[in-house]
């Protein structure tokens, strides 16, 4: 008990300090808010009314206690450019990123579990060789650039070869604003955001996952299981993946930065009204309330998911239950 007492408080103050460091590196940063919003014929009375509406004529020790303050209260504060609350922003644009990172998370797993667990088991050959060169090839490539690829390849690519409308997936949006808007709409524009981001992470996956299947398969009791004519699905699940759950586990939670990293710059080449993509226009825009709000989002899910992984490995690992 004292233990998870410990980690929880300093997932907590790790939390915080993110934070503050967010609200001061924000407000450090080039730029100025207030020449993005006042007019450009706007008179220095006018800049300075400006500037204390939003709060930003105060000294940046009073700024910072008003907002944690606030932020103890649950109020993110007012974004500076759409004049609402950024809890209401905000909400608009996590079902968005929600939807996206679960889906390709989910395939990330699926698939970086199958393809590393058949390298694993075929260690040494030319599939495994051949698989190796390519989620190497995939994993390193940045997401910003396999997205224009696939824009270029499915896209563009696909018109200038011929295809039917109907197999060239749309490279932009969420919706096609002259279509009905329905279901089958959405889905072939998630295809080319959601492969982009399940080709990156199930590469990562599929490596770690094949070192963990091998060095298993070497072990004394899967040999022995193998050895008295155990079939090699009941091998392969019940004494090779069972026992990299703790690793996959580790995985999973260490998984969730990447997906949010690679989804802002994702959702601000597809054009995804996400997260990720109002991080970026918040930056631009100077926007400081709904920057540090979504990095409250952003941080909440990084920090917590790594403790939650923690917390959840004794109980699917004895060995450390101790």
């Amino acid at each position: 008990m004292r233990s998870i007492v410990r980690q929880l408080a300093g997932a907590l103050g790790l939390f915080w300090l993110v934070l503050s460091l967010t609200f001061v590196l924000v407000r450090a940063a080039p730029g100025d808010p207030v020449s993005f919003l006042a007019p450009p014929a706007a008179s220095a009375s006018e800049l300075a009314r400006l500037r204390s509406s939003l709060d930003l004529d105060a000294p940046l020790v009073v700024q910072y206690g008003r907002w944690a303050r606030d932020l103890f209260k649950g109020d993110l504060g007012t974004s500076f450019v759409a004049h609402r609350p950024v809890t209401a922003v905000l909400a608009d644009a996590i079902p968005v990123s929600l939807a996206l990172g679960g889906l390709s998370l989910f395939l990330t797993f699926v698939i970086g579990v199958a393809v590393g667990s058949v390298q694993g088991a075929r260690r040494g050959t030319r599939l495994d060789g051949a698989i190796t060169v390519l989620t190497t090839t995939v994993y390193a490539a940045p997401s910003f650039w396999l997205a224009l690829s696939l824009i270029a390849l499915f896209t563009y690519g696909a018109a200038r070869l011929g295809f039917p409308a109907a197999l060239r997936l749309p490279a932009f949006g969420i919706r096609d604003p002259a279509g009905d808007g329905g279901f089958a709409d959405l889905a072939r524009h998630a295809i080319l955001p959601v492969l982009t981001l399940t080709l990156v992470g199930a590469a990562g996956i599929a490596r770690y996952t094949r070192s963990a299947v091998a060095e298993l398969l070497r072990m004394q009791w899967v040999r022995t299981a193998v050895a008295k004519g155990a079939p090699s699905h009941r091998v392969q699940l019940r004494h090779v993946l069972s026992n990299a759950l703790p690793t996959l586990l580790i995985l999973f939670a260490l998984s969730l930065p990447g997906v949010l990293a690679g989804s802002v710059f994702v959702e601000t080449v597809f054009g995804w009204p996400g997260l990720g993509r109002l991080m970026v226009s918040s930056i631009f825009a100077r926007d400081y309330p709904v920057v540090v709000g979504a990095t409250v989002m952003y941080a909440a899910l990084v920090i917590f998911a790594n403790l939650a992984a923690e917390l959840a490995i004794p109980l699917v690992d004895p060995r450390q239950r101790r």
